[in-house]
């Protein structure tokens, strides 16, 4: 073996899960930011975490609001996943500027993507430092699941964005 970096490390791990972390804006709109640090925690009670960047918009949204829902997108908005990740919610609205069909979900105030294979609505238990990450630790509230939809995972680092067939 070589000694290598952890970015190159995540290519040598790739396929990687992709989630779209979906917040409620100030307007109230919904704002949608990719990521692929995330994983179960526990079943029970259902818990989940993710890091983002101490700079993300959808981390400070998660902050101020207490609320996120984490949506595996499916296939069909591949392309628009990596749009999500490339700018920013604070000037731009991604969701119309990429043409992302939404969807409301029961007893929530934050939108999905229409092409979600599960949402995982929660509650914001707490936030750690995590060198320049957060660490977000969510309660689990509810889970909603579309099986005809195929989930996209991202390959070579984060480079690209396609299911793992």
């Amino acid at each position: 073996m070589e000694k290598i970096t952890l970015p190159k490390a995540s290519v040598l791990t790739s396929p990687n899960p992709v989630t779209l972390v979906c917040t409620k804006k100030p307007d109230g709109t919904t704002n949608l930011a990719t990521v692929s640090w995330w994983t179960y925690l526990s079943f029970n009670p259902g818990m989940i975490a993710y890091a983002m960047a101490k700079t993300s918009y959808s981390g400070e949204m998660v902050r101020q609001n207490k609320k996120v829902i984490l949506t595996i997108p499916g296939e069909a908005i591949a392309k628009e996943v990596i749009g999500c990740g490339t700018s920013t919610g604070r000037t731009t609205d991604k969701i119309a500027k990429l043409g992302i069909a939404m969807q409301d979900l029961p007893d929530a105030d934050i939108r999905v993507p229409l092409h979600s294979r599960v949402a995982i609505q929660c509650t914001l238990k707490e936030y750690h430092e995590a060198g320049d990450h957060y660490l977000y630790i969510c309660n689990v509230d509810q889970v909603f699941g579309n099986e005809n939809e195929t989930a996209v995972f991202a390959w070579n680092g984060y480079g690209e964005i396609r299911p793992a067939k």
